[in-house]
């Protein structure tokens, strides 16, 4: 009868067993990341419209300048270099955040803001350029998808400005918690992926530009 019961009583546990699996053992890091990984393959495709529409109206200028007129190579090279800098920085602090050492990831993390803003403010100068010299994204249908796909992502580096000082306040507020671990993971992907914009806008926009 003792066997009998403790069987029974195996059988009824199980269902909660199962079910404290289910809600207690899951990892929601997994399920955050996978989100985010669809997020930029949304953004992906926002991306690859911008560059559909500039390669289909790249050469269209209106009697204006063209991209040889109006690109200045070696400031886009050094702009591109300031956003190639900040991913190395930002994965020496996801180094650090492994190692869990709170100060040098908070370092490293100021040190990826100060590029990314070199990059806007290198980037804003140039507009102000272009526009200055009667180059506005009004002036043709070139400049109009210029002007649309790299202010797109500027406006991507800016927001990632955004959140990294919002996670900055909440490391030094909070510590390497693992919500906090998380959602730096998360903007590293984000910040990745924008370098690997960029390198396409700078190959298939400015580069190809020059040389037409």
């Amino acid at each position: 009868m003792s066997d009998t019961h403790a069987l029974a009583a195996n059988d009824a546990a199980m269902p909660e067993e199962l079910s404290f699996y289910m809600t207690e053992d899951h990892h929601p890091e997994n399920g955050t990341l996978l989100g985010f990984w669809l997020y930029l393959m949304s953004d992906c495709l926002i991306f690859a419209t911008l560059f559909a529409v500039y390669g289909v109206l790249g050469r269209s200028y209106a009697g204006g300048p063209s991209g040889a007129d109006l690109f200045e190579l070696p400031l886009v090279a050094i702009n591109t270099s300031m956003l190639l800098l900040s991913s190395i920085t930002y994965g020496f602090a996801v180094l650090e955040m492994q190692r869990n050492r709170k100060r040098p990831t908070l370092m490293w993390l100021a040190i990826t803001g100060l590029f990314g803003a070199a990059f806007l403010g290198i980037e804003l100068y140039e507009f102000s350029h272009l526009i200055g010299e009667g180059a506005g994204p009004g002036r043709s249908a070139f400049l109009s998808s210029f002007f649309t796909l790299v202010g797109t992502h500027g406006l991507h580096v800016t927001f990632g400005i955004v959140w990294l000082i919002t996670l900055m306040v909440q490391v030094g507020k909070k510590g390497l918690i693992p919500d906090n671990r998380r959602r730096l993971m998360c903007l590293s992907m984000f910040w990745h992926f924008l370098d690997v914009v960029w390198v396409g806008v700078f190959s298939f926009v400015y580069l190809t530009g020059v040389l037409k």
